[in-house]
């Protein structure tokens, strides 16, 4: 049997620290992550999909005290990316940061895709 491997968190934008992060969302943020590395599926209500960014696409949900945390990432066959980290304080992902993880998700597949050949 072979053992799985984790995979390697690649940030290209963000950080999960604290401040501005609580302790408590900073852990619960790792914990998600570290499921995503092993290969966990997540699914509502702390992750939910984000088809309009890319296949594969999704935000993490983190509730802090008197704010939302998003994690926007991608699982890619040999990572897991992180495309953005923000403070959410609408209803609505704002579209320069959909727009924003397009741009990396695509400038990360060209470089991978380039270091492949």
């Amino acid at each position: 049997m072979a053992l799985r491997q984790d995979k390697p968190l690649v940030w290209l934008k963000g950080e999960v620290q604290t401040p501005p992060f609580t302790a408590s969302a900073r852990l619960e943020s790792g914990l998600l992550l570290r499921r995503l590395q092993q290969g966990d599926g997540i699914g509502l209500p702390q992750s939910r999909p984000m088809p309009v960014i890319g296949r594969q696409c999704h935000e993490l949900r983190i509730r802090d005290r008197e704010q939302y945390w998003r994690i926007v990432y991608c699982i890619d066959d040999d990572a897991v990316v992180i495309l953005e980290v923000f403070s959410k304080r609408t209803q609505a992902t704002p579209i320069h940061v959909i727009e924003q993880c397009k741009r990396r998700l695509a400038a990360y597949r060209r470089v991978v895709e380039g270091e492949g050949r």
